[in-house]
């Protein structure tokens, strides 16, 4: 066989090369459209642990879930933010008063000046109020109240 002289056409290998084709780019945009939709679940997920343990009238449960250490209640109590704190924010007599209901409406990964994140910002909706709770939630899966706000 020269230069001169291409293969025969083969309409059968040519059709299963496309089929192949096709099913690897539906997969792949498939693949990026979950990411996107899912990409903060286990910030998610985390915040409404939270807020089901404060429904609940778990306080500290809640407050495990806020600080990331289940076992807390055998440590030195923190320095930074002690359940006493936590309970006069979050417990009945709170800024949010008695949690009945919440509704995660979204989240956000805020960028900081040099482009890089370190947590997602969960926006979420408590009690039917209008204006919502913004829960930071690091890397580290520890809940703070959020350093951002939302732009309208």
């Amino acid at each position: 066989m020269t230069i001169f002289q291409a293969p025969e056409y083969d309409a059968r290998k040519a059709r299963r090369r496309k089929i192949i084709l096709s099913v690897v780019a539906a997969v792949a945009v498939a693949a990026g459209i979950i990411w996107f939709v899912f990409r903060n679940w286990p910030e998610e997920h985390v915040t409404k642990n939270f807020f089901t343990a404060l429904v609940n009238k778990d306080y500290k449960t809640a407050y495990g879930v806020w600080i990331n250490d289940k076992n807390w209640e055998s440590k030195p109590p923190l320095q930074r933010y002690p359940f006493t704190d936590f309970y006069r924010d979050w417990g009945p007599a709170g800024d949010w008063g008695p949690i009945k209901s919440f509704k995660i409406d979204g989240s956000t990964r805020p960028r900081d000046k040099d482009g890089t994140s370190n947590g997602v910002v969960v926006i979420v909706t408590v009690n039917e109020r209008k204006e919502p709770a913004l829960i930071f939630v690091d890397k580290d899966k520890q809940l703070s109240f959020s350093p951002f706000e939302l732009a309208p």
